[in-house]
């Protein structure tokens, strides 16, 4: 049994951290990979917002109206998802919950993905039916978002089927 955190796997994972120090590290990670899914989807939804001011957006049919509609709450949503570890963060500030707001933003982080994955594909789906019409929109929406399963999915449940990284590899 490590002395480290109760783990007896600690010391093969080459981490001698305590669980304060484990918990500060998994935080840190979290943070860091809200910011890159935040700037991504801060970019794309400053993009969509600025639609409605060009003249070929009056042009739109209903369902691509639609779909712009939702894009945009879609965009929202996942500024407001990622944002929400912030605001949980600021809540429980000093409060010696570092765990929970490890697991929380696990979950939020996820559920962010999740939504950014699916404001991904149908914005590739709404440029593709307003440039080459519904049935390219609905294959270019479509191949984003199973590329992006394969990619944000299966390539990481591969990896976790894979030998653990040892002192070797390093």
């Amino acid at each position: 049994m490590s002395e480290v955190d109760g783990d007896p796997r600690a010391t093969e994972r080459g981490r001698h951290e305590t669980p304060t120090e484990r918990w500060d590290r998994n935080w840190a990670d979290i943070q860091q990979e809200l910011r890159i899914v935040q700037t991504g989807t801060q970019i794309l939804a400053g993009f969509l917002l600025t639609l409605p001011f060009q003249q070929r957006f009056t042009t739109l049919d209903q369902a691509q109206e639609a779909i712009y509609l939702v894009l945009v709450v879609l965009a929202v949503l996942v500024t407001v998802t990622a944002l929400s570890a912030v605001a949980t963060h600021r809540l429980v500030f000093r409060q010696r919950q570092k765990h929970d707001l490890v697991r929380a933003g696990n979950v939020i982080l996820l559920a962010t993905l999740i939504a950014s994955a699916l404001l991904f594909a149908g914005t590739v789906l709404f440029v593709f039916d307003v440039v080459i019409g519904d049935v390219g929109g609905i294959v270019g929406g479509a191949a984003v978002f199973l590329g992006t399963a394969v990619l944000w999915v299966s390539v990481p449940l591969a990896l976790r089927r894979t030998r653990r990284d040892t002192d070797e590899d390093a």
